[in-house]
């Protein structure tokens, strides 16, 4: 994981960016509140709280193979905070079905994370990350 220790400005966001890298439900879960809201990005629509959640990715993980690698963290306004990811998904043979840079924004409150929406990255060529 190539996530520079000095852009991290959260521990909440480092520890859940952690356990999502190496799809441990559970861990990422336990950074969450429990009405958490983030998108059904291979289903549509949303989602709304940790058993949907669990349900959501046990089923998206027994149909792809998803590797979430956060690249970097940036915080914004109060509460909310920028991570870039490498997403690259393969079907369970082994096949690439997508392989592109995301920006999952987080708000977070009380330590956990509430929201989490999908962006398009930045460009990679716009800083190298560890740069000012």
């Amino acid at each position: 994981m190539l996530v520079p220790a000095g852009l991290v400005h959260d521990d909440t966001v480092f520890a859940y960016a952690c356990r999502l890298y190496r799809m441990d439900i559970e861990g990422a879960l336990a950074m969450m509140s429990e009405n958490i809201d983030r998108p059904r990005a291979s289903e549509r629509g949303r989602v709304v709280g940790k058993e949907e959640i669990r349900a959501y990715w046990t089923r998206q993980w027994a149909e792809f193979n998803p590797h979430v690698e956060p690249i970097q963290v940036t915080d914004n306004e109060a509460g909310r905070t920028d991570v870039e990811v490498h997403q690259l998904i393969k079907n369970l043979n082994g096949d690439i079905l997508s392989d592109q840079m995301l920006l999952h924004v987080l708000t977070i409150a009380n330590g956990l994370i509430e929201r989490m929406d999908i962006g398009k990255s930045k460009p990679a060529f716009a800083r190298p990350v560890g740069f000012p």
